[in-house]
């Protein structure tokens, strides 16, 4: 099982950025999927969560400007961030709980978001 990561890139304040993160191999369900950040220095942070019914949870600081979203056809996960600023910067992972023969977490690889003043 692979979570491919995509999206990231350098924008400026007040822009927008999207992030796809699609699963890939052999896996009978995905439940919750989510995505991460970590910025330079600091602990990696759940930004974004969704349920396979569809129950989000945001951190506080992006509530707002971010909607997370699942196409589970696709067995993908995207995050749409709207109205960036310097501090959302960071590496941004994808993380789903799979199950195969049980349920096991994987993480994507990372994706740069560069927020710039």
């Amino acid at each position: 099982v692979q979570l491919q990561a995509s999206g990231g890139g350098l924008v400026q304040a007040g822009g927008s950025l999207r992030l796809s993160c699609a699963a890939s191999g052999t896996f009978s369900y995905i439940s919750g999927m989510g995505w991460y950040r970590q910025a330079p220095g600091s602990q990696r942070e759940l930004v974004a969560d969704i349920s396979r019914g569809g129950s989000i949870n945001y951190m506080d600081s992006v509530r707002g400007r971010f909607t997370i979203s699942r196409d589970n056809g696709k067995n993908t996960v995207y995050l749409q961030m709207n109205s960036l600023k310097p501090e959302d910067t960071g590496v941004y992972f994808c993380n789903a709980e799979i199950r195969r023969n049980y349920m096991s977490t994987y993480w994507g690889q990372g994706t740069q978001v560069t927020v710039s003043s």
